[in-house]
Protein backbone atom coordinates (compact mmCIF):
# COMPACT_ATOMS: atom_id res chain seq x y z
CA UNK A 1 0.00 0.00 0.00
CA UNK A 2 1.48 3.72 -1.03
CA UNK A 3 1.97 6.14 1.55
CA UNK A 4 2.64 9.62 1.85
CA UNK A 5 6.69 8.74 1.49
CA UNK A 6 8.56 9.12 -1.45
CA UNK A 7 11.66 6.36 -2.43
CA UNK A 8 14.35 8.79 -0.26
CA UNK A 9 12.62 8.42 2.58
CA UNK A 10 11.99 4.56 2.47
CA UNK A 11 16.14 4.56 1.49
CA UNK A 12 17.20 6.39 3.86
CA UNK A 13 14.68 4.00 6.46
CA UNK A 14 16.11 1.18 5.67
CA UNK A 15 19.52 2.43 5.52
CA UNK A 16 19.04 3.14 9.51
CA UNK A 17 17.60 -0.16 9.97
CA UNK A 18 21.11 -1.67 9.11
CA UNK A 19 22.90 0.69 11.55
CA UNK A 20 23.66 3.61 9.06
CA UNK A 21 24.34 7.12 10.77
CA UNK A 22 26.03 9.18 8.75
CA UNK A 23 25.28 9.78 4.97
CA UNK A 24 28.74 11.28 3.18
CA UNK A 25 27.74 13.08 0.40
CA UNK A 26 27.91 15.94 -2.30
CA UNK A 27 25.18 18.05 -3.16
CA UNK A 28 23.97 16.80 -6.66
CA UNK A 29 19.94 17.35 -7.84
CA UNK A 30 19.94 13.72 -8.80
CA UNK A 31 19.77 12.49 -5.33
CA UNK A 32 17.47 15.44 -3.38
CA UNK A 33 15.45 13.33 -2.20
CA UNK A 34 17.27 10.77 -0.51
CA UNK A 35 19.04 14.04 1.30
CA UNK A 36 14.97 14.93 2.08
CA UNK A 37 14.74 11.87 3.43
CA UNK A 38 17.68 11.75 5.88
CA UNK A 39 16.02 15.27 7.21
CA UNK A 40 12.57 13.08 7.84
CA UNK A 41 14.66 9.97 9.08
CA UNK A 42 16.73 12.19 11.28
CA UNK A 43 19.92 11.27 9.65
CA UNK A 44 23.02 13.23 9.40
CA UNK A 45 24.23 14.80 6.73
CA UNK A 46 28.04 15.35 6.26
CA UNK A 47 28.52 17.11 2.63
CA UNK A 48 32.44 17.07 1.37
CA UNK A 49 34.28 19.22 -1.39
CA UNK A 50 35.25 15.67 -3.24
CA UNK A 51 33.20 12.49 -3.68
CA UNK A 52 36.31 10.91 -3.31
CA UNK A 53 36.30 11.75 0.74
CA UNK A 54 32.56 11.08 0.82
CA UNK A 55 33.10 7.32 0.32
CA UNK A 56 36.32 7.60 2.10
CA UNK A 57 34.65 9.02 4.91
CA UNK A 58 31.90 5.98 4.86
CA UNK A 59 34.61 3.26 4.59
CA UNK A 60 36.36 4.59 7.28
CA UNK A 61 33.19 4.99 9.49
CA UNK A 62 32.19 0.88 8.43
CA UNK A 63 36.27 -0.09 9.55
CA UNK A 64 35.98 1.51 13.28
CA UNK A 65 32.73 0.93 13.87
CA UNK A 66 31.78 -2.68 12.28
CA UNK A 67 28.35 -1.08 11.06
CA UNK A 68 27.80 -0.26 7.03
CA UNK A 69 29.20 3.00 5.72
CA UNK A 70 27.32 4.89 3.53
CA UNK A 71 28.09 7.19 0.73
CA UNK A 72 25.43 9.47 -1.41
CA UNK A 73 26.99 10.46 -5.22
CA UNK A 74 25.45 12.31 -7.48
CA UNK A 75 25.19 10.96 -10.96
CA UNK A 76 27.91 10.90 -14.13
CA UNK A 77 31.18 12.62 -12.40
CA UNK A 78 29.81 12.36 -8.90
CA UNK A 79 30.29 8.63 -8.98
CA UNK A 80 33.45 8.13 -11.34
CA UNK A 81 34.84 10.61 -8.74
CA UNK A 82 34.05 8.12 -5.63
CA UNK A 83 35.85 5.14 -7.91
CA UNK A 84 38.99 5.03 -5.78
CA UNK A 85 36.83 5.02 -3.06
CA UNK A 86 34.86 2.28 -3.61
CA UNK A 87 37.68 0.41 -4.94
CA UNK A 88 39.68 1.14 -1.63
CA UNK A 89 36.58 -0.70 0.44
CA UNK A 90 36.79 -3.82 -2.10
CA UNK A 91 40.73 -4.64 -1.27
CA UNK A 92 39.98 -3.66 2.63
CA UNK A 93 36.67 -5.74 3.09
CA UNK A 94 34.63 -3.28 4.17
CA UNK A 95 30.87 -3.34 4.18
CA UNK A 96 30.12 0.30 2.26
CA UNK A 97 26.62 0.87 0.43
CA UNK A 98 27.10 3.74 -2.26
CA UNK A 99 24.27 5.04 -3.55
CA UNK A 100 23.95 7.06 -6.87
CA UNK A 101 21.80 9.02 -8.64
CA UNK A 102 20.71 8.92 -12.33
CA UNK A 103 19.56 10.31 -15.10
CA UNK A 104 15.55 10.33 -15.13
CA UNK A 105 14.06 7.54 -16.74
CA UNK A 106 11.60 8.74 -18.93
CA UNK A 107 14.30 10.66 -20.81
CA UNK A 108 16.99 7.55 -20.66
CA UNK A 109 18.82 7.39 -23.95
CA UNK A 110 17.71 10.93 -24.99
CA UNK A 111 20.88 12.88 -23.58
CA UNK A 112 19.83 13.60 -20.24
CA UNK A 113 22.44 15.61 -18.04
CA UNK A 114 24.78 13.27 -16.38
CA UNK A 115 23.71 10.08 -18.34
CA UNK A 116 25.75 7.39 -17.79
CA UNK A 117 25.45 4.06 -17.06
CA UNK A 118 27.24 3.59 -14.17
CA UNK A 119 26.71 -0.27 -12.60
CA UNK A 120 29.49 -1.84 -14.97
CA UNK A 121 32.12 0.56 -13.70
CA UNK A 122 31.59 -1.12 -10.38
CA UNK A 123 31.08 -4.98 -11.82
CA UNK A 124 34.78 -5.63 -10.59
CA UNK A 125 35.50 -3.64 -6.89
CA UNK A 126 32.32 -4.61 -5.16
CA UNK A 127 30.24 -7.39 -4.11
CA UNK A 128 27.34 -6.24 -5.90
CA UNK A 129 26.50 -3.44 -8.53
CA UNK A 130 23.10 -3.00 -9.53
CA UNK A 131 20.12 -0.36 -10.69
CA UNK A 132 17.19 -0.19 -9.02
CA UNK A 133 14.15 -1.68 -10.21
CA UNK A 134 11.59 1.67 -9.08
CA UNK A 135 10.20 3.25 -6.38
CA UNK A 136 7.78 -0.03 -5.90
CA UNK A 137 10.93 -2.17 -4.97
CA UNK A 138 13.47 0.67 -3.38
CA UNK A 139 12.95 -0.59 0.15
CA UNK A 140 13.68 -4.84 -1.10
CA UNK A 141 16.55 -2.47 -2.95
CA UNK A 142 18.11 -1.10 0.01
CA UNK A 143 17.74 -3.87 1.94
CA UNK A 144 19.49 -6.13 -0.16
CA UNK A 145 22.41 -3.79 -0.64
CA UNK A 146 23.03 -3.59 2.97
CA UNK A 147 22.73 -7.42 3.52
CA UNK A 148 25.19 -8.02 0.16
CA UNK A 149 27.68 -5.80 2.23
CA UNK A 150 27.72 -7.65 5.70
CA UNK A 151 27.93 -10.55 5.04
CA UNK A 152 30.86 -12.67 4.65
CA UNK A 153 33.12 -11.38 3.34
CA UNK A 154 32.32 -8.26 3.46
CA UNK A 155 32.64 -5.74 1.01
CA UNK A 156 31.21 -2.40 -1.00
CA UNK A 157 27.80 -2.76 -2.78
CA UNK A 158 27.05 -0.02 -5.59
CA UNK A 159 23.18 1.01 -6.38
CA UNK A 160 22.00 3.72 -8.71
CA UNK A 161 18.63 4.83 -8.85
CA UNK A 162 16.69 6.85 -11.50
CA UNK A 163 15.97 10.55 -10.63
CA UNK A 164 12.46 10.39 -11.67
CA UNK A 165 12.52 6.96 -9.49
CA UNK A 166 13.09 8.46 -6.80
CA UNK A 167 11.17 11.85 -6.43
CA UNK A 168 7.85 9.35 -6.86
CA UNK A 169 5.97 7.60 -3.75
CA UNK A 170 6.75 4.51 -2.52
CA UNK A 171 5.76 2.31 0.30
CA UNK A 172 7.35 2.07 3.16
CA UNK A 173 10.13 -1.43 3.71
CA UNK A 174 10.32 -3.37 7.23
CA UNK A 175 13.32 -4.57 6.72
CA UNK A 176 14.52 -7.46 8.25
CA UNK A 177 18.16 -6.94 9.16
CA UNK A 178 18.95 -10.44 9.86
CA UNK A 179 22.56 -11.22 10.71
CA UNK A 180 24.29 -13.60 8.46
CA UNK A 181 24.86 -16.93 10.39
CA UNK A 182 28.46 -17.90 11.41
CA UNK A 183 29.83 -19.88 8.84
CA UNK A 184 31.19 -23.11 10.90
CA UNK A 185 34.91 -24.16 10.66
CA UNK A 186 35.51 -28.05 10.17
CA UNK A 187 36.36 -29.39 12.90
CA UNK A 188 38.54 -31.99 11.35
CA UNK A 189 40.95 -28.77 10.02
CA UNK A 190 41.26 -27.64 13.25
CA UNK A 191 43.06 -30.78 14.34
CA UNK A 192 45.01 -30.67 12.10
CA UNK A 193 46.06 -26.87 12.28
CA UNK A 194 46.54 -28.12 16.10
CA UNK A 195 48.77 -31.11 15.59
CA UNK A 196 51.23 -28.56 13.55
CA UNK A 197 51.46 -26.11 16.38
CA UNK A 198 52.35 -29.52 18.25
CA UNK A 199 55.34 -30.42 15.64
CA UNK A 200 56.37 -26.34 15.33
CA UNK A 201 59.64 -24.84 17.42
CA UNK A 202 59.20 -21.23 15.79
CA UNK A 203 55.41 -20.51 15.37
CA UNK A 204 54.28 -17.05 14.35
CA UNK A 205 50.40 -15.68 14.54
CA UNK A 206 49.66 -12.73 11.84
CA UNK A 207 46.55 -10.91 12.82
CA UNK A 208 44.68 -8.72 10.05
CA UNK A 209 41.92 -6.76 9.50
CA UNK A 210 39.14 -9.16 9.42
CA UNK A 211 39.86 -10.19 13.10
CA UNK A 212 38.76 -6.84 14.51
CA UNK A 213 35.87 -6.36 11.65
CA UNK A 214 35.07 -10.15 12.39
CA UNK A 215 34.92 -9.13 16.25
CA UNK A 216 37.39 -11.72 16.98
CA UNK A 217 39.97 -9.50 18.52
CA UNK A 218 39.03 -10.98 22.18
CA UNK A 219 38.90 -14.66 21.14
CA UNK A 220 42.16 -13.95 19.19
CA UNK A 221 43.89 -12.45 21.80
CA UNK A 222 43.09 -15.30 23.68
CA UNK A 223 44.57 -17.37 21.96
CA UNK A 224 47.85 -15.92 21.72
CA UNK A 225 47.98 -15.83 25.23
CA UNK A 226 46.83 -19.07 26.15
CA UNK A 227 49.39 -21.03 23.90
CA UNK A 228 52.64 -18.00 24.19
CA UNK A 229 52.23 -17.55 20.82
CA UNK A 230 54.55 -14.43 19.73
CA UNK A 231 51.90 -11.94 17.16
CA UNK A 232 52.49 -9.40 14.42
CA UNK A 233 49.93 -7.56 13.54
CA UNK A 234 48.47 -6.34 9.96
CA UNK A 235 45.87 -3.23 9.23
CA UNK A 236 43.45 -3.20 11.81
CA UNK A 237 44.85 -5.85 13.81
CA UNK A 238 46.98 -3.78 15.11
CA UNK A 239 46.41 -2.96 18.72
CA UNK A 240 44.28 -6.37 19.75
CA UNK A 241 47.83 -7.10 21.68
CA UNK A 242 48.47 -3.62 23.30
CA UNK A 243 52.11 -2.41 22.61
CA UNK A 244 54.59 -3.47 25.49
CA UNK A 245 52.57 -6.83 25.06
CA UNK A 246 55.34 -9.39 25.95
CA UNK A 247 54.23 -11.36 22.87
CA UNK A 248 53.85 -9.02 20.13
CA UNK A 249 56.81 -9.21 17.95
CA UNK A 250 56.02 -6.23 15.63
CA UNK A 251 59.95 -4.43 16.57
CA UNK A 252 60.92 -8.28 15.67
CA UNK A 253 59.26 -8.51 12.45
CA UNK A 254 62.09 -9.61 10.04
CA UNK A 255 63.43 -12.29 12.81
CA UNK A 256 60.26 -13.52 13.38
CA UNK A 257 59.17 -14.15 9.84
CA UNK A 258 62.61 -15.58 8.30
CA UNK A 259 63.09 -17.65 11.38
CA UNK A 260 59.92 -19.17 11.78
CA UNK A 261 59.15 -22.62 11.07
CA UNK A 262 54.71 -22.39 10.90
CA UNK A 263 53.11 -18.76 9.74
CA UNK A 264 49.51 -18.94 10.91
CA UNK A 265 48.08 -15.70 8.73
CA UNK A 266 44.37 -14.82 10.17
CA UNK A 267 42.24 -12.40 8.92
CA UNK A 268 44.45 -11.04 6.12
CA UNK A 269 45.69 -11.66 2.21
CA UNK A 270 48.70 -13.59 1.71
CA UNK A 271 49.77 -10.63 -0.42
CA UNK A 272 52.99 -8.26 -0.55
CA UNK A 273 52.82 -6.96 2.42
CA UNK A 274 53.73 -10.52 3.85
CA UNK A 275 56.06 -12.07 1.49
CA UNK A 276 53.18 -13.63 -0.82
CA UNK A 277 52.82 -16.43 1.85
CA UNK A 278 56.69 -17.27 1.12
CA UNK A 279 58.10 -17.08 5.14
CA UNK A 280 61.11 -18.77 6.55
CA UNK A 281 64.07 -19.94 3.99
CA UNK A 282 66.90 -18.51 5.62
CA UNK A 283 70.27 -19.73 5.89
CA UNK A 284 69.68 -22.90 4.65
CA UNK A 285 66.20 -23.33 6.72
CA UNK A 286 63.52 -24.74 4.97
CA UNK A 287 60.33 -23.07 4.16
CA UNK A 288 57.63 -22.15 7.07
CA UNK A 289 54.53 -24.03 6.51
CA UNK A 290 52.05 -21.49 6.42
CA UNK A 291 48.51 -21.73 7.89
CA UNK A 292 45.72 -19.44 6.48
CA UNK A 293 41.90 -18.55 8.22
CA UNK A 294 39.73 -16.62 6.88
CA UNK A 295 36.41 -14.77 7.48
CA UNK A 296 35.10 -16.72 3.89
CA UNK A 297 36.21 -19.40 1.63
CA UNK A 298 36.83 -16.78 -0.87
CA UNK A 299 39.30 -15.14 1.07
CA UNK A 300 41.90 -18.07 1.04
CA UNK A 301 44.94 -18.25 -0.61
CA UNK A 302 45.24 -20.08 -3.81
CA UNK A 303 48.35 -18.79 -5.20
CA UNK A 304 50.92 -20.65 -2.72
CA UNK A 305 50.49 -23.64 -1.20
CA UNK A 306 49.13 -24.18 2.52
CA UNK A 307 49.75 -27.02 5.50
CA UNK A 308 46.48 -25.96 5.97
CA UNK A 309 43.43 -23.43 6.08
CA UNK A 310 40.05 -22.77 7.50
CA UNK A 311 37.43 -20.18 6.73
CA UNK A 312 34.86 -19.20 9.10
CA UNK A 313 33.66 -17.15 11.99
CA UNK A 314 36.98 -15.62 13.39
CA UNK A 315 36.18 -15.73 16.72
CA UNK A 316 34.48 -19.50 16.42
CA UNK A 317 38.00 -20.37 14.64
CA UNK A 318 40.03 -19.33 17.70
CA UNK A 319 37.67 -20.90 19.82
CA UNK A 320 37.95 -23.92 17.81
CA UNK A 321 41.64 -24.08 17.75
CA UNK A 322 42.15 -23.21 21.42
CA UNK A 323 40.21 -26.71 22.01
CA UNK A 324 41.78 -28.38 19.41
CA UNK A 325 45.34 -27.46 20.94
CA UNK A 326 44.68 -28.08 24.13
CA UNK A 327 43.60 -31.89 23.30
CA UNK A 328 46.86 -31.59 21.12
CA UNK A 329 48.75 -30.93 23.87
CA UNK A 330 50.37 -27.56 22.95
CA UNK A 331 51.31 -25.41 25.79
CA UNK A 332 52.96 -22.20 26.45
CA UNK A 333 56.26 -23.65 27.37
CA UNK A 334 56.55 -25.08 24.04
CA UNK A 335 57.57 -21.78 22.39
CA UNK A 336 58.80 -20.29 25.66
CA UNK A 337 62.87 -20.14 23.62
CA UNK A 338 61.56 -18.93 20.70
CA UNK A 339 59.54 -16.22 22.54
CA UNK A 340 62.26 -15.22 24.63
CA UNK A 341 64.96 -14.89 21.52
CA UNK A 342 62.12 -12.53 19.54
CA UNK A 343 62.01 -10.35 22.64
CA UNK A 344 65.60 -9.76 23.03
CA UNK A 345 65.09 -8.89 19.70
CA UNK A 346 62.20 -6.58 20.20
CA UNK A 347 64.37 -4.78 22.96
CA UNK A 348 67.26 -4.59 21.04
CA UNK A 349 65.55 -2.89 18.30
CA UNK A 350 63.82 -0.39 20.54
CA UNK A 351 66.89 0.01 22.41
CA UNK A 352 68.84 0.86 18.51
CA UNK A 353 66.04 3.32 17.90
CA UNK A 354 66.65 5.61 20.81
CA UNK A 355 68.72 7.93 19.42
CA UNK A 356 67.15 8.97 16.35
CA UNK A 357 63.55 8.79 17.99
CA UNK A 358 65.45 11.96 20.04
CA UNK A 359 67.56 13.04 17.31
CA UNK A 360 68.47 17.04 17.12
CA UNK A 361 69.44 16.45 13.63
CA UNK A 362 68.81 19.40 11.02
CA UNK A 363 66.96 18.70 8.72
CA UNK A 364 64.53 16.95 11.01
CA UNK A 365 64.59 13.31 10.44
CA UNK A 366 61.08 11.86 10.58
CA UNK A 367 61.96 9.07 13.46
CA UNK A 368 62.22 12.35 15.61
CA UNK A 369 58.91 13.00 14.85
CA UNK A 370 57.49 9.78 16.38
CA UNK A 371 59.40 9.82 19.38
CA UNK A 372 57.76 13.55 20.25
CA UNK A 373 54.10 11.97 19.04
CA UNK A 374 54.37 8.68 20.99
CA UNK A 375 54.55 10.97 24.58
CA UNK A 376 51.11 12.52 23.86
CA UNK A 377 48.97 10.34 22.25
CA UNK A 378 46.15 9.05 24.46
CA UNK A 379 45.63 5.17 24.78
CA UNK A 380 42.33 5.33 22.47
CA UNK A 381 43.93 7.85 20.06
CA UNK A 382 42.90 7.11 16.69
CA UNK A 383 46.17 7.36 14.36
CA UNK A 384 45.27 7.72 10.74
CA UNK A 385 47.91 7.42 7.79
CA UNK A 386 48.35 8.78 4.62
CA UNK A 387 51.41 8.68 2.25
CA UNK A 388 54.74 6.79 1.76
CA UNK A 389 57.68 7.18 3.27
CA UNK A 390 56.33 9.05 6.22
CA UNK A 391 53.86 7.12 6.94
CA UNK A 392 55.96 3.78 6.96
CA UNK A 393 57.61 4.83 10.02
CA UNK A 394 54.30 5.44 11.46
CA UNK A 395 53.49 1.74 11.30
CA UNK A 396 56.85 0.59 12.52
CA UNK A 397 56.89 3.41 15.41
CA UNK A 398 53.46 4.13 16.48
CA UNK A 399 52.12 1.08 18.40
CA UNK A 400 48.87 0.99 19.58
CA UNK A 401 47.52 0.21 23.23
CA UNK A 402 43.92 -0.61 21.90
CA UNK A 403 42.23 -2.10 18.88
CA UNK A 404 40.04 -0.68 16.57
CA UNK A 405 42.54 2.77 16.70
CA UNK A 406 44.64 2.33 13.04
CA UNK A 407 43.76 3.39 9.94
CA UNK A 408 45.72 3.13 6.92
CA UNK A 409 44.79 2.54 2.61
CA UNK A 410 45.03 -1.01 3.13
CA UNK A 411 46.76 -2.94 0.08
CA UNK A 412 45.63 -0.77 -2.44
CA UNK A 413 47.68 1.78 -1.54
CA UNK A 414 45.42 4.59 -2.31
CA UNK A 415 46.76 7.85 -1.75
CA UNK A 416 44.03 10.83 -0.60
CA UNK A 417 42.26 8.12 2.15
CA UNK A 418 43.24 10.96 5.25
CA UNK A 419 40.77 13.48 5.20
CA UNK A 420 37.92 11.88 4.28
CA UNK A 421 39.34 8.81 6.78
CA UNK A 422 40.31 11.69 9.49
CA UNK A 423 36.31 13.31 9.39
CA UNK A 424 35.05 9.72 9.98
CA UNK A 425 37.17 9.29 13.10
CA UNK A 426 36.27 12.39 14.59
CA UNK A 427 32.17 11.58 14.16
CA UNK A 428 32.76 8.35 15.34
CA UNK A 429 34.92 8.81 17.94
CA UNK A 430 34.20 12.14 19.76
CA UNK A 431 36.04 11.81 22.77
CA UNK A 432 39.37 10.27 20.99
CA UNK A 433 42.28 12.17 19.54
CA UNK A 434 42.25 12.35 16.35
CA UNK A 435 45.33 12.28 14.56
CA UNK A 436 46.30 12.31 10.80
CA UNK A 437 49.83 11.63 9.19
CA UNK A 438 50.16 13.05 6.26
CA UNK A 439 53.14 12.96 3.62
CA UNK A 440 53.41 16.01 1.68
CA UNK A 441 52.37 13.87 -1.73
CA UNK A 442 49.58 12.49 -0.20
CA UNK A 443 48.24 15.96 1.03
CA UNK A 444 47.94 17.60 -2.34
CA UNK A 445 44.88 14.96 -2.71
CA UNK A 446 42.42 16.13 -0.26
CA UNK A 447 43.45 18.85 1.44
CA UNK A 448 40.50 21.38 0.38
CA UNK A 449 38.33 18.71 2.67
CA UNK A 450 39.81 20.90 5.74
CA UNK A 451 36.90 23.34 4.53
CA UNK A 452 34.66 20.03 5.91
CA UNK A 453 36.22 19.75 9.39
CA UNK A 454 35.33 23.34 9.68
CA UNK A 455 32.07 23.60 8.55
CA UNK A 456 31.13 20.54 10.88
CA UNK A 457 33.30 21.23 13.68
CA UNK A 458 35.08 18.24 12.94
CA UNK A 459 38.87 19.43 15.22
CA UNK A 460 41.93 16.99 13.85
CA UNK A 461 45.57 17.21 14.43
CA UNK A 462 47.15 16.56 11.18
CA UNK A 463 50.69 15.83 11.23
CA UNK A 464 52.55 16.63 7.62
CA UNK A 465 55.88 14.92 7.28
CA UNK A 466 57.21 16.99 4.58
CA UNK A 467 60.51 16.36 2.84
CA UNK A 468 59.46 18.11 -0.70
CA UNK A 469 59.65 15.12 -2.47
CA UNK A 470 57.65 11.89 -3.82
CA UNK A 471 60.05 10.07 -1.78
CA UNK A 472 58.78 6.59 -2.26
CA UNK A 473 59.83 7.58 -6.11
CA UNK A 474 62.75 10.00 -5.54
CA UNK A 475 65.21 7.38 -4.14
CA UNK A 476 64.59 4.22 -5.80
CA UNK A 477 64.85 5.79 -9.50
CA UNK A 478 67.79 7.43 -8.40
CA UNK A 479 68.87 3.43 -7.43
CA UNK A 480 67.98 2.41 -10.42
CA UNK A 481 69.02 4.98 -13.47
CA UNK A 482 71.05 7.28 -11.34
CA UNK A 483 68.60 10.13 -11.62
CA UNK A 484 64.82 11.18 -11.09
CA UNK A 485 62.17 12.37 -12.83
CA UNK A 486 58.38 13.15 -11.64
CA UNK A 487 59.41 13.01 -8.39
CA UNK A 488 59.83 16.57 -7.39
CA UNK A 489 57.24 18.73 -4.61
CA UNK A 490 58.08 22.69 -3.44
CA UNK A 491 60.21 22.35 -0.42
CA UNK A 492 58.74 23.74 3.03
CA UNK A 493 55.69 24.20 0.78
CA UNK A 494 53.19 25.81 3.38
CA UNK A 495 50.04 23.19 3.61
CA UNK A 496 49.58 24.69 7.47
CA UNK A 497 48.70 27.90 5.59
CA UNK A 498 46.36 26.26 3.07
CA UNK A 499 44.48 24.92 6.55
CA UNK A 500 44.81 28.46 7.99
CA UNK A 501 42.97 30.16 4.95
CA UNK A 502 40.27 27.35 5.38
CA UNK A 503 39.38 28.63 8.61
CA UNK A 504 41.69 26.25 10.27
CA UNK A 505 45.10 26.38 12.71
CA UNK A 506 48.56 25.55 11.89
CA UNK A 507 52.18 26.30 11.72
CA UNK A 508 55.66 25.45 10.16
CA UNK A 509 57.81 23.53 12.23
CA UNK A 510 61.71 23.62 10.87
CA UNK A 511 63.64 22.66 14.31
CA UNK A 512 63.55 19.48 16.38
CA UNK A 513 62.80 21.08 19.47
CA UNK A 514 60.21 22.96 18.24
CA UNK A 515 58.10 19.74 17.30
CA UNK A 516 56.90 18.90 20.78
CA UNK A 517 55.37 22.39 21.45
CA UNK A 518 53.44 22.82 18.35
CA UNK A 519 51.89 19.09 18.91
CA UNK A 520 50.31 20.25 22.29
CA UNK A 521 49.35 23.54 20.70
CA UNK A 522 47.58 21.63 18.28
CA UNK A 523 46.15 19.43 20.16
CA UNK A 524 44.99 22.11 22.53
CA UNK A 525 43.63 23.82 19.70
CA UNK A 526 40.15 22.67 19.25
CA UNK A 527 39.65 23.23 15.56
CA UNK A 528 41.30 21.05 12.64
CA UNK A 529 45.38 22.25 13.26
CA UNK A 530 48.32 21.20 10.95
CA UNK A 531 51.85 20.33 12.01
CA UNK A 532 53.88 21.40 9.37
CA UNK A 533 57.39 19.77 9.61
CA UNK A 534 60.17 20.29 6.96
CA UNK A 535 61.91 16.54 6.90
CA UNK A 536 65.07 15.72 5.70
CA UNK A 537 64.86 14.82 1.58
CA UNK A 538 68.02 12.40 2.07
CA UNK A 539 66.32 10.13 4.69
CA UNK A 540 64.65 7.32 3.13
CA UNK A 541 62.25 4.64 5.00
CA UNK A 542 64.53 1.48 4.50
CA UNK A 543 62.04 -0.41 3.05
CA UNK A 544 62.13 -4.70 2.28
CA UNK A 545 60.99 -5.57 -1.65
CA UNK A 546 59.65 -8.66 -0.35
CA UNK A 547 57.30 -7.56 2.11
CA UNK A 548 59.18 -8.82 5.60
Amino acid sequence: MESAKHAGDVAVAVSRSYGAEVMFTLSGGHVFPLYDGAVHEGMRIVDVRHEQSAVFAAEATARLTRRPGLAVLTAGPGITNGVSGVATAHFNGSPVVVMGGRAPKSRWGSGALQEMDHPPLFESITKLAFTGGGADSIGQDVEMAFRTAIAPHRGPVFLDFYMDHLFSPAPEHEAETLTPSPLEPDPDTLAGIARLLAGAERPVLVLGSDVWMDRAEDAARDFAESLGLPVVPNGQGRGILPAGHRLLATRARGMAFTQADLVIVAGTPLDFRLAYGMFGGRDGAPQAKVVHLADAPSQLATHVETAAAAAGDLSVLFWGLSAACIEAGVTPRSFESWTDRLAEASAAAVAGDAELLASDADPIHPMRIYGELNRVLADDAVVIGDGGDFVSYAGKYIEQRRSGCWLDPGPYGCLGTGLGYAIAARIARPSSQVVLLLGDGAAGFSLMDVDTMVRHRLPVVMVCGNNGIWGLEKHPMQMLYGYDVAAELQPQCRYDQVVTALGGGGELVTSPKEIGPALRRAFDSGVPYMVNIATDPQVAYPRATSGI
